[in-house]
């Protein structure tokens, strides 16, 4: 059953029956402070936060907040604060990573390091949820973060990356649109092939669990309206889970064009890795961090 809105997934994590633990990488950022102590305060994560002691408790005084000492990690060295969050993942110590003050790449690099990091062998996708008040239910669109321009095989892992997501947050069969400026076959247009490509992938069942429709443009699988006046038909048109750009440059666009000119809500999260990664960039506000660590605990709830 697909999640309406970000209340729903809230209220979801919220009544689990444990919180997730959340390794804070480099806690001394004000906003992502005011995310994971908001998500704990509603129940949906537990934040350890690692980095210096000594900033870190003047920045929880300075703002509040108080937390058991057993919950902050120390490091002696910045550059280290990544690759303690990694070690206690692979120490089942925290069920998902968060960005705090790090630069993204002193992160990404302790998570693929080759001896002492978090890779599955999986590709590393970025998946983006967006409450869109135009839209009646909450939206993916991948891969906007990650990988700048992906061949045909990485773009079904980034499907299945995605799918296996919602599957996580109670979907049955996600419905998932490989986006083009146009529906029909171009050749001189790599994404409406690919797109073609991707849904015969499929309806062979080497994608699993999804309805892949491919290539099909963004006014269609938002409205049926538009896809009945086309003469579209199929069965992701106006119902669309998933939204699968050709490129970064698309997602980037896409995703920024949701939240600034459509008033919607993002939450992100990098798949993956053993567990879900949170990396918003430093610009993004407090109320994303917390959707985002709403997200992760979601993906990694246990539901048995």
């Amino acid at each position: 059953m697909a999640v309406k809105n970000f209340n729903e997934l809230i209220k979801i994590v919220s009544q689990a029956k444990e919180r997730k633990r959340a390794a804070v990488v480099l806690a001394h950022d004000e906003h992502t402070l005011e995310a994971v102590f908001k998500a704990r305060e509603d129940n949906l994560a537990q934040p350890i936060l690692i980095g210096q002691r000594e900033k870190i408790m003047d920045l929880l005084e300075e703002k509040g907040f108080s937390l058991d000492e057993k919950y902050i990690v120390h490091v002696q060295n910045e550059g280290e604060a990544a690759y303690k969050a990694v070690e206690m993942v692979n120490e089942n110590r925290v069920d998902f990573i968060m960005k705090g003050s790090i630069q993204t790449a002193d992160l990404l690099k302790a998570v693929v390091d080759k001896e002492r990091g978090i890779r599955t062998g999986r590709l590393m996708t970025h998946f983006g949820l967006f409450e869109v008040p135009t839209y009646h239910k909450l939206l993916v669109m991948t891969d906007g973060g990650m990988v700048m321009y992906p061949s045909l095989e990485q773009k079904k892992e980034i499907i299945q990356n995605a799918v296996d997501a919602l599957l996580s947050l109670g979907y049955q069969r996600p419905k998932v649109g490989v986006l083009a400026a146009v529906e029909r076959v171009n050749p001189k247009m790599l994404e409406t092939v690919e797109g073609k490509e991707l849904k015969e992938m499929a309806e062979r069942g080497e994608i699993k669990n999804c309805i892949v429709e491919g290539p099909i443009s963004y006014d269609l699988a938002m409205s049926k309206e538009s896809a009945s006046i086309k003469g579209y038909d199929s069965p992701v048109v106006g119902d669309v889970d998933i939204l699968v750009v050709p490129n970064i440059s698309a997602g980037n666009i896409l995703a920024k064009a949701l939240m600034y000119s459509a008033r919607g809500k993002m939450a992100g999260v990098i798949l993956g890795a053993k567990v879900p990664i949170v990396l918003t960039s430093r610009g993004a506000s407090a109320e994303e961090k917390y959707l985002s660590i709403a997200l992760s605990a979601a993906i990694n709830m246990d539901r048995s």
